[in-house]
């Protein structure tokens, strides 16, 4: 299993330029709290990220802070030069990441660094209690025949 397999592959993105205003709105409409910031090549339309934008970057660094939010744009507060990880890579790999730089979430991208979607902790865990489901399945039904074979 690998994270293009398990990722979400709507995504929500946003452009840097666009206002802080705009992107909580998104948020709102969304009922997400994960933007991921791109750049558009106008020559193949491929979306590759440059940043992600979080509810919590908003609050900690906009209105904690007692900034305008309507004077500022997304690259103002975006984390720029987002971790990523490849379509390819492990779960494992993904959750590691996810560890060494304390986030729930990561964009995950193809070839080209092209974005193919977000993995996120949520994605993992469902995925992870599918495969716990799947296993007690196995000893349950093992119980049962074991029971029909030697009563």
């Amino acid at each position: 299993m690998n994270a293009g397999q398990i990722c979400q592959r709507t995504v929500v993105t946003i452009d840097a330029s666009d206002d802080l205003v705009t992107a909580a709105r998104l948020m709102r409409e969304k009922h997400i709290g994960y933007l991921v910031v791109v750049e558009s090549s106008v020559r193949d339309q491929a979306l590759k990220p440059i940043g992600v934008l979080t509810d919590r970057d908003i609050v900690v660094t906009v209105v904690a802070r007692g900034a305008d939010p309507r004077s500022l744009r997304v690259g103002d507060v975006m984390t720029r030069n987002p971790v990523t990880v490849m379509r390819e890579d492990s779960i494992a790999d993904a959750l590691e990441q996810m560890k060494r730089i304390g986030v729930r979430r990561l964009p995950v991208v193809g070839d080209c660094g092209v974005l193919a979607g977000i993995v996120s902790l949520d994605d993992v865990l469902t995925r992870m209690a599918a495969d716990m489901e799947s296993a007690a399945g196995a000893i349950k039904r093992e119980r049962a025949v074991e029971g029909a074979l030697r009563p």
